[in-house]
């Protein structure tokens, strides 16, 4: 990550593209080479307008500062639609705990490129649905404890996830 991306400015280029097309931010991980989105679509609007708008936005701005041109990303974003709800909590997890899976850091709380610090209450961001996270993990003990057991292997993906998963 260079440094060149910070939480507030995840916030400045996501949150008034998901709030102008009705789309809420379930859980993200921004990684040094892809990345993770999980939205829930609110409104009649496509949820793969946020990815479109917000990378464009980025690559303009990073261009801008850089002096470049050209694209940043590799290949277009693949989007996937979750319709089983037993997959849902699993994939947040899978996606806040990538970064130690892929030995970037040893403990989660040290990569700051995820709202995983506002799912357990250690940073106040905007791109959190509180009231989803709190409804399926009452403390943020629970959650962090949840993602936990899967990194440690206590706690295995269900079968069939994989569809889920593309990296």
């Amino acid at each position: 990550m260079s440094g060149r991306l910070t939480a507030p400015s995840v916030n400045l280029f996501v949150n008034h593209p998901a709030s102008t097309f009705g789309i809420t931010v379930i859980a993200y991980c921004l990684m040094p080479n892809h990345y993770h989105f999980l939205l829930r679509q609110d409104s009649t609007e496509a949820a793969g307008l946020l990815p479109r708008r917000v990378f464009n936005s980025y690559t303009k701005a990073f261009n801008k500062r850089y002096e470049r041109s050209g694209t940043l990303f590799e290949g277009r974003y693949q989007a996937i639609h979750v319709d089983k709800d037993g997959y849902l909590l699993h994939l947040c997890r899978y996606i806040h705990a990538n970064p130690v899976k892929h030995g970037l850091v040893s403990r989660l709380a040290e990569w700051p490129y995820s709202n995983y610090h506002e799912w357990i209450g250690a940073r106040h961001g905007t791109l959190v649905d509180l009231n989803f996270v709190r409804e399926h993990f009452p403390t943020a003990q629970t959650y962090s404890q949840f993602v936990l057991d899967h990194l440690a292997g206590l706690d295995k993906l269900p079968k069939g996830i994989e569809a889920y998963l593309l990296e």
